[in-house]
C-alpha cells in the first residue's frame, strides 16, 4: 500500500464513507482505498487495534470481515511463532464483540475456524475451545457459532490445506463429535426454552451431521415448537440423513432415523389441520430425505426393513396437500425412483412400484388444476406455469412403470363417462398431452377417437381448454399420420386456433408439428400452407412460434414441388 502504514483516524474515516458518504463516488473510493488495505501487511495490525477500540458497528465488522479474509487467503503472510498471539487475539475479541452484532460474531468466529483447520500446531482445538466456555453460559452462543461453522469450512475452497491436512481434521473432529453433543444437550438444558438458542443447537448439529462426523448413538425428537425452531429442527434431521446415505456403514444411526421420521406421520397431519404449511413442508421435505436416503435399499428389497415402502406412503400423503409447492419437493425423489426401475428392468419390480406411481399421477393431475375463475389460457412464465411443467417432466419420466395406453386410456375415460368441470378437463388433458407421443399410435382406436372429440369441441368452452387441446393435438401428429383422414378436420381446427391471438402461438406449434410428421400427406393442402405464410403477420405470433410454422412449411413446400 503506498504511502505506508495509514493511521486508524485515517481507516475510520473510510469506513464511515462507505456506509454513510451519500455521494456514490465517494463511497467507491472508500471501498477501492479499503480493499487494497485488506491486500496489505497493515491489515493484520489494523484490524486487530480496529477491534480493541470497539468504536461502533461498522468498523467492528470490516476488521472481523478483514480478518476472515487475511486469514482465508494471507495466512502465509504471518511467520509461525505469530499464530498463537493471533488465535488468543481473536478468541478475546469475540468474548468482548459478542453483544455488539451478530454478523460480527460470524465473521470472527469464521476466521478462528479458518484459522484452526490452517494451524496444525493448535492441536484438539474443539477441546480447547469447549474447555474454555463450556462454564460461562454468556459465551454459549458465540461457543456454538464457532463449533457450527468448524465443520462447514473444511470442504472451503478459499482455504490452502491438502487433503492430508482435510483428513487428519476430520478424523479430529470425529473423535471430539461426542463432546459437541455432551456440549449441545447440556446447553438446552441451562437456557431452558430459549428459541434462538435451540436453533443454534439445531444448526450446529446439522453442521456436524454434514460432515458425516457426529456419533451415531445421537438422535433428534421434537414435538410442537414454533416455527423458526421447528425449521432448524426439521434442516438437522434432513442434513442427519444426508450424512448415512451409504445405509449399510452407518447402521445404527440408519435404522434410528428410519425409526423415528416414520413417526412423524401422526404430527404431520397435526400440521395440516391447523393449516401451518411452513410445518407441513418441513415434514415434507424430511420425508422425501428419508427416501432418498433409503431408495436402493428400497428398489433392492421392497416391504422388508429399511425398504419398508411406508416411506412412499408418507411422499403419497403429502401429494395428496392441497397445496402444489408441498407435493413439489418430492420431485426428485421420484425421478430417481423412476430412473432405478428404468435401468433394472424388472416386470415383477415394476409391478410392486406401479400402484404408487398410479396414485401419484393421480394426485398430480389434480394439482395441475388451474382456479376455477381463471380467465384466458394457462401461463407458462409464473411459478404454477413451472410446477405444471416440471410435472409434464416427471410423468414422461415415469410412465412407462404404469403404461402409457393404460395411463392414456383412464385418462380419457374420466372425460368421456362424466360431465366434469372445464378446469378438470383441462388439466387431464394436460397429462394426456404430456404422454401422447410415447403411446404407440399403431391401430390404436382411442387415439383416433380422442384426436376426432378434440377438434370437435365447441368455440364456446373455456380458452384454456382449448389451448391445451391444440397442444394436445400438436403431440398426437403421429395418429395424424397414420389416419391421413383426419388431416383435413385437424387443420381446420388448427387454423380456428391460428386467427385467435391467446392461441395462435400453440396452434402455430401445432401445425409445425403436423407439417413435420405428416409431410407426405400435405401436398393437397399446399395452397392453403402458403395462403398461410402471406398472411403470417396478421396472426399474433411470438418469434419462436413464426419460425417454427415457417420451418413446416417449408418442408412442405419442398415435397410439394418435388
Amino acid at each position: 500500500m503506498e504511502g505506508g502504514k495509514p493511521s486508524l483516524a485515517l481507516v475510520y474515516q473510510a469506513v464511515q464513507a462507505l456506509y454513510h458518504d451519500p455521494n456514490p463516488a465517494g463511497k467507491e473510493r472508500a471501498s477501492v482505498w479499503l480493499g487494497e488495505l485488506q491486500r496489505s501487511m497493515y491489515a493484520w495490525e489494523i484490524s486487530d487495534q480496529l477491534l480493541q477500540l470497539k468504536q461502533d458497528v461498522e468498523s467492528c465488522y470490516f476488521a472481523a470481515q478483514t480478518m476472515k479474509v487475511k486469514i482465508q487467503t494471507s495466512f502465509y503472510e504471518l511467520p509461525p511463532e505469530t499464530h498463537n498471539a493471533l488465535r488468543d487475539s481473536l478468541l478475546t475479541h469475540i468474548q468482548n464483540l459478542k453483544d455488539l452484532s451478530p454478523i460480527i460474531v460470524t465473521q470472527l468466529a469464521l476466521a478462528i475456524a479458518d484459522l484452526a483447520l490452517q494451524m496444525a500446531s493448535w492441536k484438539g482445538c474443539v477441546h480447547t475451545l469447549i474447555e474454555k466456555y463450556n462454564n460461562d453460559i454468556s459465551s454459549m452462543p458465540f461457543l456454538i457459532e464457532i463449533l457450527t461453522v468448524l465443520p462447514e469450512e473444511v470442504h472451503s475452497r478459499s482455504l490452502r490445506i491438502g487433503a492430508n491436512r482435510r483428513t487428519e481434521i476430520i478424523e479430529d473432529l470425529a473423535f471430539y463429535s461426542s463432546t459437541v453433543v455432551t456440549l449441545l444437550t447440556t446447553c438446552v438444558e441451562k437456557t431452558g426454552n430459549d428459541e434462538k438458542m435451540f436453533i443454534k443447537v439445531f444448526r450446529c448439529l446439522g453442521s456436524w451431521f454434514n460432515l458425516g462426523v457426529l456419533d451415531s448413538n445421537f438422535m433428534i425428537h421434537y414435538n410442537e415448537t414454533p416455527t423458526n425452531l421447528h425449521e432448524a429442527a426439521s434442516d438437522c434431521v434432513c442434513s442427519a440423513l444426508y450424512a448415512i446415505e451409504n445405509v449399510d456403514t452407518n447402521m445404527a444411526l440408519a435404522l434410528h432415523l428410519f425409526q423415528g421420521v416414520l413417526t412423524l406421520e401422526t404430527a404431520y397431519h397435526m400440521a395440516v389441520a391447523r393449516e401451518d404449511l411452513d410445518k407441513v413442508l418441513n415434514y415434507c421435505r424430511i420425508f422425501t430425505e428419508l427416501c432418498e436416503t433409503f431408495l436402493e435399499t428400497t428398489v433392492r428389497s421392497p416391504g422388508q426393513g429399511m425398504g419398508d415402502l411406508r416411506t412412499l406412503e408418507l411422499l403419497l400423503i403429502c401429494a395428496g396437500h392441497p397445496q402444489y409447492e408441498v407435493v413439489e419437493i418430492s420431485f426428485n425423489f421420484w425421478y430417481r425412483l423412476g430412473e432405478h426401475l428404468y435401468k433394472i428392468n424388472d416386470a415383477a419390480l415394476h409391478s410392486i412400484f406401479r400402484p404408487y406411481i398410479q396414485r401419484l399421477l393421480h394426485c398430480l393431475a389434480r394439482h395441475c388444476q388451474l382456479d376455477p375463475d381463471h380467465e384466458g389460457i394457462p401461463e407458462d412464465t409464473d411459478d404454477f406455469g413451472e410446477f405444471r411443467m416440471r410435472v409434464s417432466d416427471l410423468v414422461k419420466d415415469v410412465i412407462f412403470l404404469v403404461g402409457s395406453m393404460e395411463c392414456f386410456s383412464q385418462l380419457y375415460s374420466t372425460l368421456k363417462e362424466g360431465n366434469p368441470p372445464w378446469e378438470v378437463t383441462e388439466a387431464v388433458l394436460f397429462i394426456m398431452a404430456s404422454i401422447a407421443k410415447s403411446v404407440d399410435p399403431e391401430n390404436n382406436p382411442t387415439l383416433s377417437e380422442v384426436l376426432q372429440q378434440v377438434v370437435l369441441l365447441p368455440e364456446n368452452v373455456h380458452m384454456a381448454v382449448r389451448y391445451t387441446s391444440i397442444e394436445l393435438v400438436g403431440e398426437m401428429s403421429d395418429v395424424v399420420d397414420r389416419n391421413p383422414r383426419f388431416l383435413d378436420p385437424v387443420l381446420n381446427y388448427l387454423m380456428k386456433g391460428l386467427r385467435e391471438k391467446p392461441l395462435a402461438s400453440a396452434a402455430a406449434k401445432a401445425i409445425h408439428n403436423i407439417c413435420s410428421v405428416c409431410r407426405d400427406h400435405m401436398a393437397q393442402h399446399f395452397q392453403g400452407l402458403l395462403d398461410i405464410a402471406r398472411s403470417l403477420d396478421s396472426f399474433a405470433l411470438s418469434t419462436e412460434a413464426a419460425v417454427g410454422l415457417l420451418k413446416g412449411l417449408y418442408t412442405c413446400s419442398i415435397l410439394a414441388v418435388t
